[in-house]
């Protein structure tokens, strides 16, 4: 197990250190344990599928235990996580992140013994459930189901998340082969690839293209039996297929962008809402499609093609965030969430769906008209990378270079900073940063501007101590600086 404690009071720190070891010898069990004294350090430090539990204390200065959770949950979605509170009566704040049930300090040997008996037992079942592989980035479990495919260049062996996460070991494909195939939903296509056919979006004559947009070649004497697999596999999940035939003339392309104006996709089942949002599209020449609900937006998405879908998350039947990824699949353009719904928790869940960005109703109309236009002309763009010396941010991948290594970033930090390099040189107001990231909140007096600066700061300098990419102007605000 791994576990990872971020706490301030140094004598619990020490006493939760104590019955870790405990533990392990009383279980006679592998236990890996790292200590953080701040919410900064650990979030600095943090790169997601590091531990198996986290335990916060969920009142720290600064950067608070609760605060750190929900920066954790957008790098890792797996992981447990338990704050440590004085307050029997502590209620969690924010139970969006999945957490364990809290702990009362000073913790209780009893409790905390009977918790980790519960993890154990978890990360028993998850293996059935995935893969556990020691990666390149440390050891990470990867569901079966949120696996798009796997491919095997020299002796490596990639593992491709749906959500974009990539592991790569050192090993060969035939260590793995069998535990994935013995699964229905996957195939090998080729000597060097499996493909999980939930993933799968079109195959033709060039191979298959995944939901995600990704190529997987298939070799010429596995196409028949993959199309027949899939069909197979598509009717047992319930799916409308067509026939094989007609699938091998390419049926399940996607509908292909014309050119003239933006064709935009508007769902929201206000009429006031649609109306208001409609007239600002169509003032900056879009074309725009209204959808009242799920059922309407994916008909309409799987029959003609559009370069953005703007997408509410309170709408009839299943929410914004439960129909994203079917929308994702039929159309291959950018998914905005635009909800009066101003929680970060739910920005976050909006992200971790699959939507590439969350503009709150509370946007003006040009800040709301600059989101949606970048976007839109980003997913045409032949731009896929942003190049500053050694840093390198990748707008296809939403992640960011340093070297060649990743730079952990949150969904926050790569858009700030993504946001800073666009207009280098400029100096940002941090009401201004504060605006761009948290608009519908209330101004704090400059508080969490200079901790997120400070943190992404430090995650740059710690990386490329060479230069110093964001600079503080003093009675100003920041900049980004580009390498000369």
């Amino acid at each position: 197990m791994r576990i990872g404690i971020c706490g301030d009071d140094e004598r619990e720190m020490d006493r939760l250190s104590g019955l870790m070891g405990e533990y392990r010898l009383s279980r006679g069990i592998s236990l890996e344990l790292k200590l953080f004294r701040s919410g900064m350090d650990f979030l600095c430090d943090m790169k997601g599928g590091e531990f198996d539990l986290v335990l916060l204390q969920a009142a720290m200065p600064g950067i608070s235990g609760i605060q750190a959770a929900k920066e954790l949950r957008e790098t890792d979605r797996q992981v447990r996580i338990a704050f440590l509170s004085e307050l029997p009566e502590f209620e969690r704040e924010d139970s969006h992140v999945g957490t364990f049930p809290h702990l009362t300090k000073p913790v209780d040997g009893g409790e905390l013994f009977l918790l980790l008996d519960r993890l154990r037992e978890e990360l028993a079942a998850q293996e059935k459930q995935g893969l556990v592989l020691k990666s390149r980035k440390g050891v990470v479990h990867v569901s079966f189901a949120g696996l798009e495919y796997v491919e095997v260049i020299n002796k490596t062996v990639s593992f491709h998340s749906a959500d974009g996460g990539i592991y790569e070991v050192t090993a060969a494909l035939a260590d793995f082969e069998e535990k994935l195939l013995e699964r229905p939903e996957f195939f090998k296509t080729h000597r060097s690839y499996v493909v999980n056919l939930a993933w799968v979006q079109v195959i033709d004559g060039n191979g298959v293209m995944t939901k995600n947009g990704h190529s997987i070649p298939v070799s010429r004497q596995r196409r028949n039996q993959l199309q027949d697999t899939y069909v197979r596999f598509m009717r047992q999940a319930g799916a409308v297929v067509l026939d094989p035939e007609v699938k091998r003339a390419g049926a399940f392309l996607k509908p292909e962008r014309r050119q003239g104006p933006w064709r935009v996709l508007l769902v929201d089942d206000e009429p006031a809402e649609r109306t208001f949002w409609a007239d600002i599209l169509r003032r900056h020449g879009c074309e725009v499609r209204l959808a009242g609900n799920g059922g309407d937006a994916l008909k309409m998405a799987g029959e003609e093609p559009f370069d953005c879908v703007l997408l509410d998350v309170m709408i009839p039947g299943e929410d914004g965030f439960a129909i994203c990824e079917q929308i994702r699949g039929a159309v291959g353009a950018p998914i905005i969430f635009l909800s009066c719904v101003t929680e970060a928790d739910k920005q976050v869940e909006g992200f971790a769906a699959g939507g590439i960005d969350y503009i709150t109703k509370d946007t003006p109309e040009e800040l709301f008209w600059a989101k949606v236009e970048t976007r839109m002309k980003l997913s045409v763009s032949d731009r896929t990378c942003m190049r500053y010396g050694p840093l390198v941010l990748d707008l296809t991948e939403h992640k960011a270079l340093i070297d060649g290594e990743e730079l952990f970033l949150t969904s926050v930090e790569f858009d700030l900073l993504l946001r800073l390099a666009e207009r280098a040189d400029h100096v940002f107001a941090p009401e201004e940063i504060f605006g761009m990231v948290w608009g519908s909140q209330l101004w704090d007096g400059g508080q969490t501007v200079q901790a997120q600066m400070s943190r992404l700061r430090r995650k740059l300098e710690k990386a490329w101590p060479k230069h110093h990419f964001i600079e503080t102007v003093w009675g100003q605000g920041y900049r980004f600086v580009p390498v000369d």
